[in-house]
């Protein structure tokens, strides 16, 4: 090919992927409601209670009207793992926009005490560290709820 299709192609990705991005920052910026739910605890109960929450908040909003970012540290990190029972939960939510968050020193820490790195849900981003992600969520107008 040609240098200038190469151009014309490389400027075309760049516009598509840019509208992209415009359009998922543009729906949290115009969010009515942005909330980040913090999960830190291993038991059972309190992984189903936040995905209530966050289950409850898109019923309320409207999955166009809500951000919802799920931030999994310490032994939170239990309900991202690949074979949690809230898989299938999990799947709806991020059917409705939820996004999960997972803590890499928390990953690193427990991949150490399980002799390899835990498998995690193919819906879980891996983030710096979960007390980060949340307070720079925070900065973007989220609340913090911490069910």
């Amino acid at each position: 090919m040609k240098p200038a299709i190469w151009k014309a192609w490389a400027i075309a990705l760049f516009c598509l992927t840019s509208l992209f991005a415009v359009n998922a920052n543009a729906a949290n910026e115009f969010a009515e409601a942005k909330v980040v739910l913090q999960i830190s605890d291993p038991n059972p109960f309190k992984q189903t209670l936040v995905l209530n929450v966050a289950n409850n908040l898109v019923k309320h909003y409207g999955p166009d009207r809500v951000a919802i970012e799920i931030v999994a540290f310490g032994p939170g990190l239990r309900l991202l793992f690949a074979e949690n029972a809230n898989t299938d939960r999990i799947q709806s939510l991020v059917g409705n926009g939820v996004k999960f968050s997972a803590c890499a020193n928390t990953t690193a820490n427990m991949g150490k005490k399980l002799g390899h790195p835990p498998k995690l849900n193919k819906n879980a981003v891996t983030v710096s560290a979960g007390v980060v992600r949340i307070l720079d969520l925070q900065k973007q107008g989220y609340s913090l709820i911490k069910p």
